[in-house]
């Protein structure tokens, strides 16, 4: 796999530079509205969407014990969100109240449950990749389920050694678990469960290609809808009201002329008028996998300036994925992407061009391993990222042109067709 040290290169990198997804729009306000002819003539993909089976579930808790082992790990400790379900299948909203599955290195897992949710705990387990083979401990309001942890980990021999705490645990659950078990050292599970989850498998790739698919046609139709005096929401409305009828839930955060310069947008109320620049991002889910595509367009005519940056961020996107392949540094990618336009006169460094090129995708938007400047970890073949350039010209526009990229065994290929100008984005 990788190096520790090359790991927290890249881990530390991509962390002090993620940033948070826009909110979609909700179809709910187009609910009541007749679908426009572009929406009106498209037809469910929902059947395309294969789900994760068991045993894909129990293939990657086996991959999860190696990597346990090659990181000298004794036991990781999950709680409720992507990652749990990635590798059990259970489904479990974060609360006050602690639910951890803990997967131990050698031996039988076992779950931590509040006692009154013991019946909802043994439905999920019943239907993951170790039902039948966990343990499930329960505790009441007024008892401490860290010493259940704790005790379950010495039932298994781990009485001191190094935990694995997933990273999304909330620290008053890991700091529970280190009162209750002092002899413990606990550590970031992140090379595990990156590890895993960063590297896509066939099934994988394929629910992201859905999704893409899924998410690029509900653009299109939404584009031949547009219609001048609409809204951002109106928009916004009609991305949503596409994903609905191709059978997924999905949408997208649309920017307006000058707002179309801010890279996560504006909540401005925003009026589409003849000439506007829209900058629409977004995508849905298929399966728990994840589609995340950016489109510029402008509705009539494009200004000669617009279709200059259109141009450079076109070369921009296209080198970054002609230069990603196998073995080469994550951060390539992105000093690539950002020569073109520095060269092109949009520089320097972060001036016009303020994040980075991309970021992992999969079952999380945003998730390892990161496109940026300082992270040497090596691209490997089935990892998924997002390539997405940008151009932002305060107080006058900005362009964004993002697919999402799979590095293959030779190079790299979008998922999605390129954008091939501001007038005929599709």
């Amino acid at each position: 796999m990788f190096s520790r040290r090359a790991f927290l290169r890249f881990s530390s990198a991509g962390a002090a530079l993620a940033v948070f997804r826009p909110v979609r729009a909700s179809a709910a306000p187009q609910a009541e509205r007749p679908a426009p002819p572009s929406i009106a003539a498209l037809t469910s993909m929902k059947d395309r969407a294969r789900p994760i089976t068991t045993g894909e579930r129990r293939a990657r808790l086996e991959k999860a014990r190696r990597l346990m082992g090659e990181q000298k790990l004794d036991a990781v400790m999950l709680t409720g969100g992507t990652s749990m379900l990635y590798f059990t299948g259970v489904r479990w909203g974060l609360s006050e109240r602690l639910f951890a599955v803990v997967v131990p290195q050698k031996g039988r897992p076992f779950v931590v449950t509040p006692k009154f949710e013991e019946d909802r705990a043994h439905e999920q387990i019943a239907l993951s990749p170790f039902a039948g083979d966990a343990d499930v401990h329960t505790w009441e309001e007024d008892q401490s389920p860290y010493r259940l942890v704790a005790d379950g980990l010495k039932a298994r021999g781990v009485s001191s050694g190094r935990l694995g705490i997933e990273e999304t645990v909330r620290f008053v659950f890991s700091d529970g678990v280190a009162q209750a078990a002092p002899s413990l050292s606990l550590v970031s599970a992140t090379p595990v469960t990156a590890g895993c989850r960063m590297v896509k498998d066939a099934h994988e790739l394929e629910l992201m290609r859905l999704a893409c698919a899924v998410t690029y046609k509900a653009y299109a139709a939404a584009y031949h809808a547009l219609e001048p005096g609409m809204t951002q929401n109106d928009f916004a409305g009609l991305v949503s009201m596409a994903h609905a009828r191709l059978g997924f839930r999905g949408g997208a955060g649309v920017q307006v002329g000058e707002y179309s310069a801010l890279p996560h947008g504006s909540i401005t109320p925003q009026k589409i008028v003849e000439g506007s620049i829209l900058l629409i991002d977004g995508g849905c889910t298929a399966e728990g996998y994840q589609s995340d595509l950016s489109r510029t367009f402008v509705l009539g005519k494009a200004t000669d300036k617009m279709k200059r940056v259109f141009e450079i961020e076109h070369r921009a996107q296209t080198t970054a994925v002609k230069t990603a392949r196998p073995g080469l540094p994550c951060e390539a990618v992105d000093a690539a992407a950002r020569k073109v336009i520095t060269d092109a006169g949009f520089g320097p460094d972060y001036t016009y061009f303020s994040h980075r090129v991309g970021h992992g995708i999969g079952m999380d938007g945003h998730e390892w391993p990161y496109l940026v400047r300082g992270n040497t970890l090596p691209l490997q073949a089935n990892m998924t990222f997002s390539d997405e350039p940008g151009i932002y010209i305060r107080g006058e526009f900005g362009i964004r042109l993002e697919d999402d990229m799979v590095i293959t065994e030779s190079g790299a290929q979008l998922m999605t067709p390129q954008s091939e100008s501001l007038e005929q984005p599709f």
